[in-house]
């Protein structure tokens, strides 16, 4: 669970409100995606397969169980369909970076340190973000000319529970100001300039907070994947301040996962159930209080988290960040990817 476990509540007629401009907002982001205005190309899934051509499939159904997330139903086939395709376009799209790099070194007769590509992965908490992630660094790892393929989740930049409880944040973990942006650009800074050795916190789900001296570190890979709730927003204004460094700045290719927010809301519910009677019953788990719940009890908890925290921050920062991605995969109920939409270039 990445999400905060409680929040203030509005007055009703505040609460009401807001819910109104929030579907409003989300409609409205839904009809930019589909109108003929769209700066899209869309994809159904047999259409987006076929531009695979002879990308061979390398993983098999024991390296897919492995990568699978928690009530992810992902097969083989769909691996074909999607994330053979778009392992392909972004080998190509690696391929004329590294190129152009090479050309501009000679152009500088310099040597430059090796540059990374970077890709972010964005989303609502329980969309999947951490399945596509691990499956696009296992593909994009196989071919030849870009090896080294790191992944890393911001959730490891979350400020630690002791700092979010001193600012009175607890009750909005997963929100913008929950994170460490600046330790995350800095981060970023140093993969992008090529420096040999970078290092990421470690986040638990487990003890639901920042692991004390562990590091993720990253030695220059070919390729990082960057994956997170709100990686791709925007800046912020500011009252005539120099502009910012945000994450995106740093990608040169961005996906987000999206499906319906009522489906959202079930996968959400549901791996809630599930985690009841499997990791919240260690006496040690930061959600154990919830092990012993009664099915009816526990739907009703989920939901109310749902609603209150991951809800508001989809509406409020995660879903407006999605027109800024370069490829959007959306999901059914089912799990499935049903429609591919690229931006047009």
């Amino acid at each position: 669970m990445t999400s905060a476990e409680q929040k203030s509540p509005a007055g009703p007629g505040e609460a009401q409100s807001a819910k109104g401009k929030e579907q409003a907002s989300a409609e409205e982001a839904k009809l930019r995606l589909t109108s003929d205005l769209s700066p899209y190309r869309h994809f159904e899934t047999a259409d987006w397969g076929d531009l695979r051509e002879d990308t061979p499939l390398t993983l098999s159904e024991a390296d897919l169980e492995v990568l699978r997330g928690w009530g992810e139903r992902i097969s083989l086939d769909e691996v074909s369909q999607v994330y053979l395709p778009l392992s392909r376009l972004l080998n190509l799209y690696v391929g004329a970076t590294q190129d152009l790099y090479r050309v501009t070194s000679q152009f500088l007769r310099q040597n430059h340190a090796k540059v990374p590509y970077i890709i972010g992965i964005a989303g609502s908490v329980a969309v999947g973000k951490s399945t596509t992630a691990r499956i696009l660094r296992e593909l994009l790892a196989r071919w030849p000319n870009h090896p080294k393929v790191d992944l890393v989740t911001t959730d490891g930049f979350l400020y630690p529970n002791a700092v979010l409880e001193e600012r009175e944040l607890m009750g909005r973990k997963g929100f913008p100001e929950s994170f460490d942006i600046k330790r995350l650009v800095r981060f970023l800074t140093d993969v992008k300039s090529g420096c040999k050795r970078a290092a990421a916190p470690v986040y638990s789900h487990f003890s639901y907070d920042i692991v004390p001296g562990e590091e993720v570190v990253v030695e220059q890979p070919d390729v990082l994947i960057v994956e997170g709730l709100n990686v791709l927003q925007g800046p912020r204004i500011s009252d005539g301040g120099a502009p910012e460094l945000i994450v995106s700045d740093f990608f040169d290719f961005s996906v987000y996962i999206d499906a319906d927010e009522e489906v959202i809301r079930d996968w959400y519910i549901q791996r809630f159930l599930d985690l009841r009677k499997t990791s919240f019953q260690n006496p040690d788990a930061y959600f154990h209080r919830y092990a012993n719940l009664t099915d009816e009890e526990a739907v009703k908890v989920a939901d109310g988290i749902w609603t209150s925290i991951n809800l508001a921050n989809l509406h409020q920062n995660v879903l407006p960040t999605r027109q800024r991605a370069d490829l959007i995969l959306r999901k059914g109920t089912d799990h499935s990817i049903k429609d591919v939409y690229l931006r047009k270039l």
